[in-house]
Order: C-alpha cells, then sequence, then structure tokens
C-alpha cells in the first residue's frame, strides 16, 4: 500500500512497505545512501531494490527513509524524481561501496547518457561514517547534501542520526 502526503506544490512524501524501514544495528561501517529516479515505475524499483539489499551480503539495510517526489535540479526538462535515504552497514571500504553500487544501478538499468539526465536508478553515498576525501570517483560527504531538499527531508525523518 502507497500513501502519499503533500508538503506543498512541489514536494510530496511517499510512504511503501519498505520506505520507511527500521532495523537492529549488525555491525560494520555505517553509510547513508542516497537513491533517487525518474524513469519508469520508480517506487517499485525501490521496493525491488530493498529486497536485493536484504538479501546482499556485503552489506544490510539499517533504516530507510520515506520517498520524497521532487521536481529536477540541473536539467529540469524531465519528470519529476522520487528519492530516499538508506542507512546501511557494510566491511566495504568507500571505495569497494562505491564499485558495488555502481554495478547495482547498472542491474536496474542505469545508462550514463550525460550530467542530470532522467535515470533509472542513482545511487549516491552522501555519507560513509566520519570519512572525508575527494578523488576523482569519490567525494564525500557527498558534495551538495545540505541544499538538496531530496536529502535534508528524507533524512529528518529518519530515527537513526549520522
Amino acid at each position: 500500500m502507497v500513501k502519499r502526503k503533500k508538503i506543498n506544490e512541489t514536494l510530496t512524501l511517499i510512504f511503501t512497505p519498505h520506505f520507511p524501514y527500521n532495523n537492529k544495528s549488525k555491525g560494520g561501517h555505517r553509510a547513508l545512501l542516497g537513491v533517487g529516479g525518474n524513469i519508469g515505475d520508480v517506487l517499485r524499483r525501490f521496493e525491488h531494490l530493498f529486497v536485493y539489499f536484504k538479501r546482499s551480503t556485503v552489506l544490510s539495510v539499517i533504516e530507510t527513509a520515506p520517498i520524497l517526489k521532487n521536481p529536477p535540479f540541473g536539467y529540469t526538462e524531465q519528470k519529476d524524481f522520487y528519492n530516499s535515504l538508506l542507512l546501511v552497514e557494510t566491511m566495504l571500504t568507500p571505495r569497494a561501496l562505491l564499485r558495488y553500487l555502481l554495478h547495482v544501478e547498472k542491474l536496474f538499468g542505469r545508462r550514463r547518457s550525460f550530467q542530470d539526465a532522467p535515470r533509472t536508478l542513482d545511487i549516491d553515498i552522501i555519507f560513509y561514517e566520519n570519512v572525508t576525501m575527494s578523488t576523482k570517483e569519490l567525494t564525500l560527504p557527498h558534495h551538495g547534501w545540505m541544499q538538496r531538499d531530496s536529502v535534508l527531508i528524507p533524512l529528518s525523518h529518519m530515527k537513526n542520526r549520522f
């Protein structure tokens, strides 16, 4: 069952069977993942992603936030996005986690055509423990997270704090 709660004219919170979700810690490094998409049945894809991660041997889902439907930024001539957050625990390093997440994006049909393009699934590492780093492949914490409703609003609904 899906429930919707309109925040304002452009923002809507969406509640599905696994968004939000809360579970006990199993140990490992904590990472906050941002997920988004705007092509196809994104809500169904998020539910499938949750199940995929629950079966994963490399990470454990600890908590998810409600899903936020919000307008695109950057390239704005596209459909609204659906965004949420997942708090996970993993023994992977930040770079290994990134490689794993890029692989998952491809499994879920991600194609990279241009910056801010429409997409089936985007998975970003917002935080990884208290790690700060900036490389060509990965910047932690994720650049610009403090200015994005797609992070701040779902984060405000999470019980676990980073």
